[in-house]
């Protein structure tokens, strides 16, 4: 059985001012949505486009936004609304992690509508840029989880190799969210990556990306001490797994929309002049 490393919460300190190795890892996702953002405007389908390095710039100020309101209010609205409520200063105390994907997620998509417009860009194109961006800037934020000993598993067998002891628990657990890191971060990104490398129909890379991490998030709530869970027709379902349905749901009817609109000839992408 391994055991927990509990490295320092601060990765640097400098008299009183303290950096998280939480907030490192978001700086480091951002970092991996330029880097990877650079190569992906060079591919042939979407330099074609007109897809610019400023854009990216432009795109990852809102995206920050999107991602830091989105996911605080995620976590505070879909996972720990009373505590919130008794304990309100808290909410802005992001470094202390706690952060939701689901929340992040529809604060992107806000973020993104709002870009577009500035951009004079259709709204699912940017979606489609952005998604094979995201993943890994996905798994960065779960390190960040594990660092913080955040998001315990669910008891595991001692004959397990990689069951952990967790800080504050009696029983070997599943690392969660190594889980997480590993499959709902970095597989996802290489099977949309790949997917993403040629010309895909208009909304068609954004709706795999919802499918892919959907689905991969509902498996690995399996292993996750769930925050609430409900029984429905007698099966328990976590709260990741109730806010992963509708994107899986959502994916496949956006999936067969993009290519049923492909085969009865959508035009092609143009870029509009940005609004003024």
């Amino acid at each position: 059985m391994l055991i927990h490393p509990m490295p320092d919460p601060i990765a640097i300190q400098i008299g009183p001012l303290a950096v998280h190795w939480y907030g490192l890892m978001y700086v480091l996702a951002f970092a991996l949505f330029i880097i990877l953002g650079r190569v992906r405007i060079k591919q042939p389908h979407i330099a074609v486009l007109g897809w610019k390095k400023e854009d990216l710039d432009d795109m990852l100020f809102y995206g920050m936004l999107g991602v830091v309101i989105g996911g605080r209010l995620g976590e505070v609205l879909f996972y720990r609304p009373e505590y919130f409520m008794h304990n309100p200063l808290e909410i802005f105390m992001v470094w202390h992690g706690g952060m939701s994907f689901h929340g992040g997620f529809l604060g992107v998509i806000v973020a993104m509508y709002l870009w577009s417009r500035k951009a004079g860009r259709n709204l699912f194109d940017v979606l489609d840029f952005i998604a094979p961006l995201v993943p890994l800037g996905y798994a960065a934020g779960r390190l960040g989880n594990f660092i913080n000993a955040e998001l315990p598993g669910r008891i595991a067998p001692d004959t397990l190799p990689w069951a952990m002891q967790w800080p504050g628990i009696p029983y070997p657990v599943h690392p969660s969210p190594i889980y997480q890191m590993l499959v709902d971060g970095i597989l996802v990104f290489i099977i949309l990556w790949l997917f993403a490398r040629k010309q895909r129909p208009r909304m068609a890379v954004g709706a795999m990306f919802t499918l892919l991490y959907g689905c991969a998030r509902f498996f690995t709530e399996y292993f996750r001490t769930p925050d609430w869970e409900v029984v429905w027709l007698g099966v328990p379902i976590t709260s990741g797994q109730m806010l992963s349905l509708p994107m899986i749901v959502g994916a496949i009817a956006l999936l067969v929309w993009a290519y049923k609109s492909q085969v009865m000839g959508t035009p092609p992408t143009k870029v509009r002049p940005a609004n003024t």
